[in-house]
């Protein structure tokens, strides 16, 4: 037994216990629920408590943890229950997205496409191009949990290989490495403006530019690749062939030769979604495009583009899908394409009622200041410490990593950190931009472990479609080799650029004013 062996079974010993006590946990559903209760308890215990905001003018803005018990914070809760739940940020953008990709994979249009794909791409290569894939879907924002993430079970299965590798995979990329890409996205510039706005309650005259990270954000896209390359190959699909496929069999995509007419139905519904980028492109191609932003640009400024990814992948896989469905022979008329979607929605109900929970306990979660009150302790508690240099940005990206499992929302979480510690690291010397560079990856590394990440339950769906015994436990197991993997790659990464004094990004630098 060589040392390496038993350092792999004792891992997988570790992993078990935790698959097997999360799965103890009570239905997700319920899960959410008892957070519910607690948030409300906790919040009636810490009614009052003094939480001191950093204001990006300088001086404090002083809030008070809320008590979720109290009569007159109930009423609001029941009387907002339906919007809360209606307006819960995942459900409209999965259920528009699933309507059009229901079309697409129940005319076999998917499935088509994805044969073609698996005959030229070897099945060693899968799981880098799906992490490739998942990075860049991020672009897309949402596009990536609703598109990516399951395909990748698809193209896993339909190579032979076990089809919650890919699920992992593809999740691993899209939430645990969101903050690694290879172009610019609304993201970078949400960060910069937060970033410039804590810098400036020290200096009045700072400038972030909204590119600051990305030569640090390319080549952690290409180290995410390579770490979920590894970590899915050699870590997880190994331990996942002891967990049985026990799906419908009529639901998983097949592996035969395409017919003819499958071929003429694949190329006309590849035709029909390359007319419809086509549109689009053209569309948003005249500067005065009702799809750009005031300043002309269709990725900065909260274009309409961006918010309307989501229409855009139900239109791009829903004409494609009726195209092929009518050409192979597998829609006959409008009520099969209406019955496909019908039949997308039917598998949609467990999630509906994670999603209802989920939303009842991030409604009363938010506005306790719970979530708040954490995020600045941490903080704070930090700072109080008065480490090295180094070793408090390893700290900053560890206290990130605690408070992602708690707060779901990047730019939420930069809104309450940026202040503390932009300032604070600026007064030990070190930059916007690094402390920036240090949050992303705290800010990553982390989602794919958190049952109240707001997909999360999505997640468990996608997978119970090939394992109906998925639960909280079982998915957590499978994510944890990847978040520590990232976590601890990831920030050496940034250590080794940091000590290299390799730039992060055009006009940064690691010290205030070099």
């Amino acid at each position: 037994m060589t040392t390496t062996q038993a350092k792999k079974r004792g891992f997988d010993r570790i992993l078990d216990v935790i698959e097997k006590v999360g799965n103890k946990l009570p239905d997700p559903a319920v899960l959410f629920l008892l957070a519910l209760l607690a948030t409300w308890v906790f919040s009636w215990l810490l009614d009052g408590t003094r939480i001191q905001v950093p204001k990006a003018g300088g001086g404090f803005d002083e809030q008070l943890v809320a008590n979720q018990l109290s009569g007159a914070a109930i009423v609001t809760w029941m009387v907002n229950m339906v919007k809360t739940f209606v307006n819960f940020a995942p459900l409209g953008v999965v259920l528009v997205a699933m309507l059009g990709l229901g079309v697409a994979d129940k005319s076999g249009f998917i499935s088509a496409g994805l044969k073609k794909l698996l005959g030229f791409t070897p099945k060693a290569l899968l799981t880098p191009m799906t992490i490739a894939v998942g990075l860049l879907s991020l672009v897309a924002v949402d596009a990536g949990y609703v598109l990516v993430i399951p395909l990748g079970g698809v193209i896993f299965y339909a190579a032979g290989r076990h089809p919650v590798a890919g699920i992992a995979a593809a999740f691993a990329a899209v939430s645990g490495g969101f903050c690694a890409n290879y172009i610019p996205t609304a993201l970078d510039t949400i960060l910069a403006g937060l970033t410039q706005a804590g810098a400036r309650i020290v200096d009045a005259d700072v400038a972030v530019n909204p590119l600051c990270n990305y030569y640090f954000t390319i080549a952690s896209a290409v180290l995410v690749v390579l770490v979920g390359w590894f970590v899915t190959d050699k870590v997880v699909e190994p331990r996942l062939r002891r967990l049985t496929v026990d799906g419908d069999p009529n639901e998983m995509p097949k592996m035969q030769e395409l017919s003819r007419q499958e071929e003429k139905g694949l190329v006309a519904g590849l035709v029909a979604m390359l007319l419809g980028v086509v549109v689009l492109a053209a569309a948003c191609w005249p500067a005065g495009s009702p799809f750009r932003s005031a300043t002309g640009s269709l990725t900065e400024g909260n274009p309409p583009l961006m918010s309307a990814i989501v229409p855009i992948i139900l239109f791009l896989f829903l004409l494609p899908g009726i195209v092929y469905g009518y050409v192979a022979k597998t829609f006959k008329n409008h009520r099969d394409v209406v019955q496909a979607m019908a039949k997308t929605m039917n598998t949609m109900g467990y999630y509906m009622v994670m999603a209802f929970c989920a939303s009842m306990f991030i409604y009363a979660f938010n506005a306790s200041n719970i979530g708040k009150l954490i995020a600045i302790s941490g903080a704070n508690g930090l700072q109080s410490l008065g480490l090295p240099s180094s070793v408090t940005i390893v700290g900053m990206i560890l206290v990130c990593g605690a408070v992602n499992l708690v707060m779901g929302s990047s730019s939420a979480k930069w809104t309450l950190l940026a202040p503390i510690f932009v300032p604070m690291l600026m007064q030990l010397g070190i930059s916007p931009e690094l402390t920036q560079a240090a949050y992303r990856i705290g800010d990553s590394t982390t989602n794919i472990l958190t049952p109240l990440m707001p997909y999360f339950p999505l997640i468990v769906t996608f997978t119970q479609k090939y394992h109906k015994g998925t639960g909280i436990g079982t998915m957590i197991s499978i994510m944890l080799p990847y978040s520590i993997a990232f976590l601890v790659s990831w920030t050496l990464f940034l250590l080794a650029f940091w000590g290299l004094g390799l730039p992060l990004g055009p006009g940064s630098s690691y010290t205030v004013g070099g």
